[in-house]
């Protein structure tokens, strides 16, 4: 009753020198070192008080007790924290968060040892009865006594049963040793128990032609569905990003007191409803409070396939992704490749264009203006500052066929053109560095003259009021030849990647994935990687996991080099004390 308190309080002291706090983990050390605690002190204190009972004083009992014992208990916990120790070279974000586990239990352990040799003999002097009558012992304690003296007698006639057929014994350890390592293999292995942290993350992924406009309307449906759960507290999210038919929401659970279900049980209630938003697919995964990696998915785990053939990893990628999904042991199978996308390829008549005196920079320039979302100008108040950004309209995108309506400026400025500055009237005029082709108008001084104090007047306006006026370049208002687009280019539909992904210097494709209920993490990693057998993956296509499976991958990998780690240590600490390597 006093070792233990003792050695606890030791335990925190020395947790508050190392800088350490109490969390889950280190409470969980405390709680598992208490039962070392108390089999130190429980050793001396048996060994003195069997002295005391064969007429031997307290004080001399003490000592004796505490002597023959000392080694004992020297070995025991020196053994112990033997087995800790390994646990302090695990990398990664495993051994990061084992390290004050392991250091922990391993700070109690050496507090109970100098406990239980020190004020455990010293109570035991002054404490501890110097006669023992089983008469002034209760009816319970008794009874416990005598079951104590039965399982005595049946271990020394098991012990002595053992003692006389060692060859079998030596078998049975073999066969114990042979059955833990097939035992190792086949168990189900995970990485962090799953949690129920009250928050879900959902991706969403639409078709992949899906417009902004359309997107906004399924996340818009898919939101409804979730908010109309009767488990569901609140939900946010957003639409864009990256591509524009990806969204990404946040979903708050009402508490565990409120909810009847888990959140892995609500995500399979909204799987169904949310199936039927034609379209769009949504991946809900239960949010957790360590994350390895911070790659966006839309799962909790990945695997990604590097190759040096960007048309093999686009041939493959599709393939082992269709092959996973019809996996039992894996979820929400979907890949970050999308090849898919729509755009309007323009085709341009070069000889047209140059005899119109058009050149391609000109073409782009006009499209980029059109469709590009250019910044020209900034505007600037005492508060705040704004970009002027200058597009079509939105009607003009809701078709390709709108690019019939596109027209080019023959005086439009070349490739090599120049900005002078206005300086009367702080603007910007676009002209050419040289001459200009011969479909372009001259501007005479007269009409540069006109546009300047139009400019100016404008400005002027525009600055009423505030420090300054707009920085952007004007647009000229000289006479030019407008020729159709259509007049020197031909459009057609065509098909392009919405992202290309990469990793070091390779193209890569992500498979994200979540787990079904029953499956652990070791379960679908072997899953995915005799799909890569099955389909025939060739070696050019290499795969590996990242984020969360990919620590799992790696402590998996340390676990047999950590466990015999241990053992070696064990054994020759052991051996060490005891001056023998076999007993």
């Amino acid at each position: 009753s006093v070792a233990v308190p003792i050695s606890i309080i030791g335990t925190f002291g020395a947790m508050y020198l190392l800088g350490f706090s109490i969390d889950n983990l280190s409470l969980m050390a405390l709680t598992i070192g208490t039962g070392f605690v108390v089999d130190d002190a429980i050793v001396v204190l048996e060994n003195i008080a069997r002295h005391i009972e064969n007429g031997t004083p307290r004080l001399q009992a003490a000592f004796d007790g505490a002597r023959e014992v000392g080694f004992t208990v020297l070995s025991m916990s020196i053994s112990l924290v033997a087995v800790f120790l390994p646990i302090l070279l695990m990398g990664g974000i495993v051994g990061r968060l084992f390290r004050e586990f392991a250091l922990t239990l391993s700070l109690a352990i050496a507090v109970s040892l100098a406990v239980s040799l020190t004020v455990t003999p010293m109570m035991c002097a002054r404490l501890l009865p110097e006669t023992h009558d089983p008469r002034d012992e209760g009816r319970f304690a008794r009874f416990l006594e005598r079951c104590f003296t039965r399982m005595q007698r049946g271990y020394e006639r098991s012990l002595s049963w053992a003692l006389r057929r060692p060859l079998l014994i030596l078998l049975i350890l073999f066969a114990t040793i042979g059955l833990n390592v097939y035992l190792y293999v086949i168990v189900p292995k995970g990485f962090f128990p799953q949690q129920d942290t009250g928050l879900m993350i959902g991706g969403i992924r639409a078709d992949q032609a899906t417009s902004f406009q359309a997107m906004k309307q399924k996340f818009t449906e898919m939101m409804r569905i979730v908010q109309s759960n009767p488990n569901v507290k609140s939900a946010a999210g957003f639409t864009g990003g990256t591509q524009t038919n990806s969204g990404f929401m946040f979903v708050t659970l009402k508490d565990r007191t409120e909810r009847k279900v888990s959140a892995d049980q609500v995500i399979q209630q909204l799987r169904g409803p949310l199936s039927n938003v034609a379209g769009a697919s949504t991946f809900l995964q239960s949010a957790q409070d360590i994350r390895v990696g911070g790659r966006q998915s839309n799962a909790q785990y990945q695997f990604t396939l590097l190759g040096d053939s960007s048309a093999d990893l686009y041939k493959w990628g599709p393939l082992l992704t269709e092959a996973l999904q019809k996996r039992p042991e894996l979820a929400d199978v979907n890949s970050d490749q999308q090849q898919g996308g729509l755009e309007a390829m323009v085709t341009i008549d070069r000889a047209t264009a140059a005899r119109l005196g058009i050149k391609p920079a000109q073409i782009d320039n006009t499209l980029y203006d059109a469709f590009g979302q250019r910044q020209v100008s900034t505007i600037y108040n005492p508060l705040n500052q704004y970009h002027v950004v200058m597009e079509v309209a939105p009607k003009y995108w809701q078709s390709p066929e709108m690019l019939n309506q596109v027209w080019i400026s023959t005086s439009g400025g070349s490739a090599n053109g120049s900005q002078t500055t206005n300086a009367a009237a702080g603007t910007y005029v676009a002209t050419s560095a040289g001459t200009s082709s011969a479909g372009t108008a001259a501007t005479s001084a007269a009409a540069i003259a006109s546009d300047s104090a139009r400019n100016q007047a404008l400005n002027s306006i525009a600055s009423s009021g505030k420090s300054s006026a707009s920085s952007g370049a004007a647009v000229s208002t000289s006479k030019s030849t407008m020729i159709p687009l259509s007049a020197i280019a031909t459009f057609g539909p065509s098909t392009t990647p919405l992202s290309v992904n990469h990793q070091g210097l390779f193209v890569a494709t992500t498979i994200s994935f979540n787990l079904p209920p029953g499956v652990s993490l070791s379960q679908a990693t072997q899953v995915i990687y005799q799909t890569m057998a099955q389909i025939g993956v060739p070696p050019t296509i290499v795969g590996s996991f990242q984020g969360t499976a990919q620590a799992f991958q790696q402590s998996l990998n340390d676990q047999p080099i950590l466990i015999m780690a241990a053992l070696l240590a064990v054994y020759i600490v052991l051996g060490i004390l005891y001056e023998s390597y076999i007993h």
